[in-house]
């Protein structure tokens, strides 16, 4: 038997995402709470909202949301950047964690992040 879900269930998964992420976090390990993410494990944080996503739309199997490019993040404090978060700041959740390059970052400097995909693939 085979499996399917319309394009609007998956991208209610990515809306979510889009609509209430208001805290993008470059942190040095990967962070499993809201406070990891925002506080004990962050490097960098950024304000942002929806038109800092591109999406939902199509993807090779799937549906993606692609978190645009950001410039100039202010670094709060020394070491390895390994992961970024998406957080909803005003319910205190953690929506999204992801890997990104291995960087140091030094305190006072601004690191860019480039575009990135949040993909979820269609039923199989």
């Amino acid at each position: 038997m085979g499996k399917s879900a319309h394009n609007d269930v998956i991208d209610g998964a990515l809306n979510i995402i889009k609509n209430n992420a208001t805290r993008l976090c470059i942190c040095t390990t990967e962070p499993t709470t809201f406070a990891e993410a925002t506080d004990t494990k962050k490097l960098a944080i950024l304000t942002i909202d929806s038109t800092d996503f591109t999406g939902p739309a199509d993807d090779t199997s799937g549906r993606k949301l692609t978190v645009n490019e950001q410039n100039g993040i202010t670094i709060d404090a020394n070491g390895n950047a390994e992961h970024i978060a998406l957080c909803d700041f005003a319910n205190s959740k953690l929506l999204y964690v992801t890997t990104c390059t291995l960087q140091s970052l030094a305190a006072e400097n601004t690191v860019n992040t480039s575009d990135w995909d949040i993909s979820i693939a269609d039923p199989t």
